[in-house]
């Protein structure tokens, strides 16, 4: 008799055969970056349906079990494309961005003509506060605060 090989995590994800997530969650990263490069490939193994949006949602599937990640807070689309989140049923809206400076997006969706309550939903800062400073330490700083968030935990998400 033959003993069934181990699941390995690595190898499924490399043959594409990670199973996805039982609750059916999703994460679309908004705007090609190396941030999001990484947030696609930790959530893919975690098995979250991923999809990359440049320059914009089109095109798309945002369901109610959807984080969406906007990886790039200086873009000139930024309002609109936000803008456009907020009529999706979205799970969660984030935009990444330092705590220390105030975040161009609410200012862009003021000038839209959204209302303060739905510029409410969007979150930033985003991920956990653990001094992420390259792309990959960033990115699992987001998904750990997305999981966090999911699962109702704080996650040390303060900051």
């Amino acid at each position: 008799m033959t003993t069934p090989p181990e699941f390995d995590a690595a190898c499924a994800l490399a043959h594409g055969t990670v199973q996805p997530a039982a609750d059916g969650r999703a994460v679309v990263a908004v705007f090609d970056s190396p941030v999001a490069a990484h947030l696609l490939h930790f959530a893919a193994t975690l098995g979250y349906r991923v999809a990359l949006a440049d320059p914009d949602l089109t095109g798309v599937a945002v369901d109610a079990e959807t984080d969406v990640v906007v990886t790039d807070h200086d873009r000139p689309e930024l309002g609109l494309v936000l803008r456009d989140a907020l009529t999706t049923p979205a799970r969660w809206i984030g935009v990444m961005g330092s705590p220390r400076h105030a975040g161009p997006h609410v200012e862009a969706l003021r000038g839209l003509g959204v209302s303060e309550d739905e510029i409410a939903r969007v979150h930033r800062p985003i991920g956990l506060n653990i001094g992420s400073k390259t792309p990959a330490e960033i990115a699992l700083a987001t998904l750990a605060g997305l999981l966090a968030d999911r699962n109702g935990r704080p996650g040390g998400t303060a900051f």
